[in-house]
């Protein structure tokens, strides 16, 4: 496994992120266990969460399983750089949701207690909250800090102007402010390329993509369909996406064939392959599936191939390669 600093920060992270929002309405318990048991021995320390994630609102059942196996001990907590999120709705009164300090509060003690843990690694916002001021939110966030509770901030689904404003306010107060940030960012969504990632380089936030195969349709949706396999790629949003994007897949594939690779892991290690990017969260629903994500960091891929992937799959704007303002402007 490799490992690169988060962001600004000193913490070390590897590069591949496990995601667990599967675990509990997909993935069993056990099965959960026994891939976070598959991860660590494999290197993998980074592991993200969310208080909602589970199925059921309010109880943030994915977060109990991750605490029951911290539960088990063998050093599990201790190895792990444990990230989990607020922000979701977990209840029906008004501040069982969003970024206010008293949400903010009582929803990090929630996920300690399912958690089993008495300290969060990377504490996220999973969504910008336009109603609450950044000053409210750092003072809140300080005060868990210098509680022990949480020892780093993070943020998710913000654009590069909230990014901008986070840190500044940060500034004025002295405080370390955002570490990371969460975005959906694969080769088939590439927005953040205009605003988001350019303000986290600038900043020293280290971005960790979401949904990096784009909801499987990176994974080889063509070869499955043809073999009959992977009916989640298929059908719904993913099958429309599939017809959405149909050519440009199929050239993906062909030309993941052609370098030997697993489709999968090469839409993982471009990604790897991305100034400011430091994991990509996978979403394992199996052994299988973590087992070929981390494959993808011993995949180097040529300029060339990256340069087809930019002709198969173009950054967005007019002028897309090159950076904003010049990718929509002169």
């Amino acid at each position: 496994m490799e490992y690169t600093q988060l962001g600004r920060s000193g913490l070390s992270v590897s590069r591949i992120c496990l995601g667990t929002m599967n675990f509990g309405p997909e993935t069993t318990e056990a099965d959960a266990h026994s891939i976070m048991d598959s991860a660590h021995a494999s290197g993998l320390n980074f592991f993200d969460t969310a208080n909602v994630y589970g199925g059921k609102v309010g109880e943030g059942i994915t977060e109990q399983i991750v605490g029951r196996w911290f539960a088990q001990g063998g050093g599990r907590r201790e190895k792990t750089v444990l990230a989990t999120k607020m922000y979701g709705g977990m209840g029906d009164w008004p501040n069982e949701r969003y970024c206010s300090a008293l949400n903010i509060r009582r929803a990090c003690d929630a996920s300690l207690k399912r958690l089993q843990t008495d300290y969060i690694d990377l504490y996220q916002m999973h969504h910008i909250d336009r109603a609450t001021p950044f000053d409210e939110v750092w003072e809140a966030m300080e005060v868990l800090r210098q509680q022990g509770k949480i020892l780093y901030v993070g943020s998710s689904n913000f654009a590069g102007w909230n990014l901008a404003q986070a840190q500044e306010a940060a500034k004025a107060r002295h405080f370390l402010g955002l570490v990371s940030e969460q975005s959906i960012y694969n080769l088939l969504t590439r927005w953040v390329e205009l605003e988001v990632l350019p303000a986290a380089i600038a900043y020293g936030i280290g971005v960790i993509p979401w949904s990096p195969l784009h909801g499987g349709l990176l994974s080889g949706a063509i070869r499955k369909e043809r073999e009959n396999v992977g009916v989640r790629t298929t059908k719904g949003r993913s099958g429309e996406g599939l017809e959405a994007h149909r050519p440009a897949l199929e050239a993906y594939e062909a030309l993941c064939a052609e370098i030997g690779e697993d489709p999968a892991g090469v839409g993982l290690a471009w990604l790897l392959s991305r100034e400011g990017v430091t994991a990509p969260i996978v979403g394992p629903r199996t052994q299988a599936q973590l087992d070929g994500a981390l494959h993808a960091v011993e995949i180097t891929l040529t300029q060339e191939t990256l340069d087809t992937l930019d002709e198969i799959f173009p950054a967005p704007g007019p002028n897309g390669s090159k950076p904003a303002p010049e990718a929509y402007a002169w």
